[in-house]
């Protein structure tokens, strides 16, 4: 009886195990196609043949594996020379290096620069763009000085641009004077590049730290490409927030002078934060929220670093700031109270309003 279900059993798992192979190749397969799409250069005729080589074979080395179409004996052959393809397309996709001189979009075109003397923080490159349209704008590139002995507010800023689980998220740091300066991880877009979140796996963009004034970096969003922008205030203690804001210029300086790719899943603009982050705050939690950035007010609010005195759809009502930004706006530029009238009626951490005007839109 033993003999009879040892030998029942051994076809059984040699199939499941060729199985398991051959969609690891099929796998392995649709990557190798993807970054040969992406990355191999020349015209589009030579990578597009290239691609149908190597989906060929692939496809060849899964069916041997199976052992289809009356094939009796497995062709070895094909599963190797898929393998010695793949090793070679592994070694040419390690050949692919980040680069900081390429030719940037404008609003891309420079990355901030610090010189920190005790509190005083004199950062050059901070974007303060005039937006008509996304394809009209007045460029400023300015310096200014912050002094990090009057901070006083962290802000988290939440723009959908993909539907509920998919936005952008940036940080927003106030300063006693009014002062508001904003930093987003962004993808560093050359001339006349768009934003692909599928290329964003297979280095097609480089990474940015953007620094910028919000009249410039909310209206972009707000008023130009017609997001939907939340704004939350952040319950992070002054030497917290004095930390993160230093780390941004530190991640700043790294990109400068070793520049890195984005990463769609991996290295985005919430997961850069949260890297910095817990480097501060030791023992943050792991969560799904992270990836589906549009979620991660709510992961704030679990964590009690929004305020829990209020529900978390009142703070989201409160903090819907788009129409805000667009009565703000004047013919393309900001007011000069853009920043408080975004805040009008948003709750702070201590349970204020921020002003006293009507918060709902």
């Amino acid at each position: 009886m033993l003999s009879l279900l040892t030998r029942w059993w051994r076809p059984v798992l040699r199939w499941m195990w060729r199985s398991l192979v051959a969609l690891l190749i099929v796998f392995a397969t649709l990557w190798g196609a993807l970054a040969l799409w992406y990355q191999l250069p020349g015209p589009a005729a030579l990578v597009v043949t290239v691609m149908t080589l190597w989906a060929l074979l692939g496809l060849g080395a899964a069916l041997a594996m199976l052992r289809l179409f009356g094939v009796r004996r497995r062709p070895r052959a094909i599963p190797w020379a898929w393998l010695v393809a793949s090793m070679i397309l592994l070694a040419w996709w390690q050949t692919i290096t980040p680069r900081g001189d390429r030719d940037w979009a404008d609003d891309m075109a420079h990355l901030p620069r610090a010189e920190i003397q005790g509190d005083q923080v004199t950062l050059h490159n901070v974007r303060n763009f005039d937006w008509h349209s996304r394809e009209h704008y007045t460029q400023r590139w300015e310096t200014r000085t912050y002094d990090l002995s009057e901070l006083e507010s962290t802000d988290l800023i939440v723009s959908y641009w993909m539907g509920p689980a998919i936005a952008h998220t940036l940080v927003s740091f106030g300063f006693e004077n009014g002062q508001q300066l904003v930093f987003s991880v962004e993808i560093r877009r050359q001339r006349n590049e768009a934003f692909s979140a599928i290329g964003g796996f297979f280095k097609q963009f480089e990474l940015a730290l953007i620094a910028a004034d919000e009249h410039d970096i909310v209206r972009t969003r707000s008023n130009v490409r017609d997001e939907d922008v939340y704004l939350y205030r952040v319950a992070l203690p002054d030497d917290a927030a004095r930390q993160l804001f230093l780390a941004y210029l530190d991640e700043a300086d790294d990109l400068r002078d070793t520049p890195a790719f984005y990463n769609t899943l991996t290295s985005n603009c919430t997961t850069l934060v949260f890297d910095m982050v817990k480097r501060i705050i030791p023992g943050l939690p792991a969560d799904y929220r992270l990836l589906l950035s549009g979620y991660l007010p709510g992961y704030l609010f679990d964590l009690d670093a929004l305020d829990t005195s209020r529900t978390l759809l009142e703070l989201k009502s409160r903090g819907h700031i788009s129409s805000r930004a667009r009565a703000a706006d004047n013919g393309g530029h900001a007011l000069p109270d853009f920043s408080a009238a975004i805040r009008q009626g948003v709750p702070a951490p201590d349970g204020r309003l921020i002003d006293t005007g009507t918060p709902n839109e």
